[in-house]
C-alpha cells in the first residue's frame, strides 16, 4: 500500500493547467495520477517518478471505472485530492449558438465533472479527501462571445456548492477555484473560429476571431506559477472557495462593487460589440 498522499488530475496534457499542476504536487512528494485523453500528450510528465500517466476520456464511462480501479489497486482504495481540471472552451455569440455543441461543452465542462465524483467518491470518502474543481472567471462575467463556456463553468461551480454540504457527513471537502487568465494551450486546440455566415454580429468577426484565438490583451499569469500558488493554497485548507490567476482579484472586486452598466461596457471593449454600439448611435 502507497503511504504517500495521492492526487488524480484530468486534463494534464501538455502546456496546459493540468501538467503544470501534476508537477507542483510532485514536487510536493505526492503520488501523482496525470491523466489525458492520450498518453503521449503528456510527454513532460513522462521522466517524473511520482507520477503515474494515465489514458483517460472523461466522456468514456469504461474508461473512467478502469482508472478508478487502478487507483484503489495502488492505494490501497484511497484518493486524498481529486482535481477536476479538464474542460473546453467555447467561443460563439448566443444567437448563432448550436445547442447540440453547446450540450457537447456541458458535458465535458459540467456534467463530466460529476460523473468522475461519483466514480471517486468511495475512494474520497474513505480517505476523507478533497475534491477540487477548476471553475473560470468567465463565470462571473459577461463577456461577449463566451456565454456558453461561462455558463457550463459557473454551473460547475454550483454543483461545487451542493457537493460540499451533501458530502459534509462524509468529512470530504470541496474547493471551487475561480481561476483568472492563464498561459496554456486553451485556444489552441481549434484551427479556425469562424461565425455562421448568416450571423447579425458578421460584420465584426475580425474582432471575434481575434480574442477566441486567445488575443484580448488580458494579462496572463504563467501555468507553473499559477499551479504551485494553487497547491500552496489547497495544501493550507484555504476554505470552500478561492480565486487565483491573472487579473483574479481584479475581477473578483470589480463584480462585488461595480454596477452592472459599467461591467457590460468595459467587457463589450474589443470584442466588436463596442463597434456595432457605437454604429448605432
Amino acid at each position: 500500500m502507497v503511504s504517500k498522499r495521492s492526487v488524480l488530475i484530468t486534463g494534464c496534457s501538455d502546456g496546459g493547467i493540468g501538467s503544470a499542476l501534476a508537477l507542483a504536487f510532485s514536487r510536493r512528494d505526492f503520488c501523482v495520477y496525470a491523466t489525458a485523453r492520450q498518453v503521449e500528450n503528456m510527454k513532460e510528465l513522462q521522466t517524473q517518478e511520482n507520477i503515474t500517466l494515465l489514458p483517460l476520456d472523461i466522456l468514456n464511462p469504461n474508461q473512467i471505472k478502469e482508472v478508478v480501479d487502478i487507483v484503489e489497486k495502488n492505494t490501497g482504495g484511497t484518493l486524498d485530492y481529486f482535481f477536476n481540471n479538464a474542460g473546453r472552451v467555447r467561443f460563439m455569440p448566443l444567437l448563432d449558438e448550436d445547442i447540440e455543441e453547446a450540450q457537447k461543452i456541458f458535458e465535458t465542462n459540467t456534467w463530466a465533472p460529476l460523473r468522475l465524483v461519483q466514480a471517486f467518491s468511495p475512494l474520497l470518502i474513505k480517505s476523507r479527501g478533497t475534491i477540487v474543481f477548476n471553475t473560470s472567471g468567465s463565470g462571473y462575467l459577461n463577456v461577449p462571445w463566451q456565454g456558453t463556456f461561462a455558463a457550463s463553468k459557473r454551473s460547475l461551480e454550483i454543483l461545487g456548492d451542493n457537493l460540499r454540504v451533501e458530502l459534509a457527513p462524509f468529512h470530504v471537502k470541496v474547493v471551487s477555484i475561480v481561476t483568472g487568465a492563464v498561459m496554456s494551450k486553451t485556444h489552441t486546440h481549434y484551427e479556425d473560429w469562424k461565425m455562421p455566415r448568416t450571423s447579425r454580429y458578421l460584420a465584426v468577426e475580425k474582432s471575434y476571431t481575434k480574442r477566441a484565438k486567445g488575443d484580448d490583451g488580458a494579462p496572463r499569469m504563467d501555468a507553473h506559477k499559477y499551479a504551485e500558488g494553487v497547491v500552496g493554497k489547497l495544501l493550507k485548507n484555504p476554505g470552500a472557495k478561492f480565486w487565483y490567476g491573472g487579473a483574479a482579484g481584479v475581477v473578483k472586486f470589480a463584480v462585488s462593487w461595480f454596477p452592472t452598466s459599467w461591467l457590460d461596457n468595459g467587457l463589450a471593449r474589443g470584442t466588436g460589440i463596442d463597434i456595432m454600439l457605437k454604429d448605432k448611435q
